[in-house]
């Protein structure tokens, strides 16, 4: 029989998450062959009055493509994914595969090809600023492995956090972008982390269903040059195939000046992709309140209820600080007790302790009031 939940989501993600409308085109592309929602979507799509444009993936192709691709390869392909994406009006990334670290023994020189090929001529210059775009995960027997659950708890877990009321979220929020718009000084406290920076004059977006599935983060970036102070985050953190652990990172007037990690020498090498891989693009306040722990996949852990992140590299278009890098490394920091704690002061007024907003007017975003 097929699970209802998944024509559920589908139907969100056309018309709440992308808003397709009658003689719109939209590209479906599927990392991972995972028909079912693929079809749903499809399904979807023509209900609405669209188009439907289908591009199936893999990622051990894409592994292949990438060991033997060379720069004037990557130029054609970023060229041909270009052409395509230039027609649509809207976008769907569905994502699943079933080996989080395909990509682990790609060289470094490889993945920093693509990204400055497919990834900026594609993503970066059409994709996001130029279509509605949605991207998500699609549950796998890996990703419940991840998660620590079995694989029917984590097909719950996922569609309660995939088919949450996102519009309740999305009203939810609009408080605490109207505080964050009004903040210049922002402190993060925490075990192993005590940082200050500015936000002043940088727009908070909110972050409810319309480009992520599962959402639920508010985020804006710090001036480039005001972050001071040490950070340690509490949570595994994926990169190019390789987990990173207990990262630890000092920052002096904007810039990481100390990295350490399971790997220190293959973190410095990521931060010294660039001048800008060195100074921070997104600081995020997480909300999701059916998302508890890390599962080592960014779209999932960025969200977690009484989180938050903070994001080494490339900033948002829509909360723009001047940094520009090929990386935007979500990096993320639990302070619910269970974590340890910590606070967040704007402006040396307390607004969230252990996870907890204790503002009344942000009291809708705590968890309970959310689901």
């Amino acid at each position: 029989m097929k699970d209802p939940r998944i024509q559920t989501l589908a139907k969100n993600l056309i018309n709440y998450s992308i808003r397709l409308q009658k003689g719109e085109k939209v590209l479906i592309e599927n990392f991972g062959l995972q028909k079912e929602l693929v079809i749903a979507l499809v399904k979807e799509a023509y209900e609405a009055g669209g188009y439907p444009f289908v591009s199936l993936k893999d990622h051990q192709v894409d592994r292949a493509l990438m060991m033997g691709g060379s720069e004037e390869q990557y130029h054609m392909i970023a060229d041909f994914e270009a052409e395509v994406m230039k027609k649509m009006d809207a976008y769907i990334g569905l994502r699943s595969g079933n080996n989080i670290n395909e990509l682990a023994d790609v060289p470094d020189e490889k993945m920093k090809l693509q990204g400055q090929t497919v990834g900026q001529k594609v993503h970066r210059e059409i994709r996001v600023p130029k279509t509605r775009w949605v991207v998500l995960r699609y549950p796998t027997s890996s990703m419940a492995q991840l998660a620590k659950m079995s694989t029917e708890q984590f097909e719950d877990f996922y569609f309660d956090v995939c088919n949450l009321d996102y519009s309740k979220m999305d009203k939810a929020m609009d408080p605490l972008v109207e505080l964050m718009n009004k903040t210049d000084k922002v402190r993060l406290t925490g075990e192993g982390t005590d940082l200050t920076f500015s936000i002043k004059d940088i727009p908070a977006i909110k972050c409810s269903g319309q480009m992520n599935i599962p959402d639920g983060e508010v985020y804006t970036a710090p001036v480039r040059d005001s972050v001071n102070g040490q950070i340690t985050y509490n949570t595994s953190s994926p990169y190019n195939g390789f987990t990173f652990e207990n990262v630890q990172l000092t920052f002096k007037s904007g810039k990481i000046i100390e990295a350490t990690a399971n790997d220190t020498e293959r973190i410095n090498k990521i931060f010294d992709t660039d001048e800008g891989a060195r100074f921070v693009g997104e600081f995020a306040i997480g909300v999701n309140p059916y998302i508890l722990h890390p599962m080592q996949d960014i779209l999932f852990d960025e969200k977690i209820d009484g989180s938050f992140h903070f994001t080494p590299g490339q900033a948002y278009d829509d909360a723009y600080n001047g940094n520009k890098s090929n990386i935007h490394w979500d990096m993320v920091m639990i302070q619910r007790p269970e974590y340890g704690g910590g606070e967040i002061y704007f402006d040396d007024v307390l607004i969230r302790k252990d996870g907890r907003f204790v503002l009344p007017e942000l009291e809708a975003l705590n968890s309970e009031n959310l689901k």
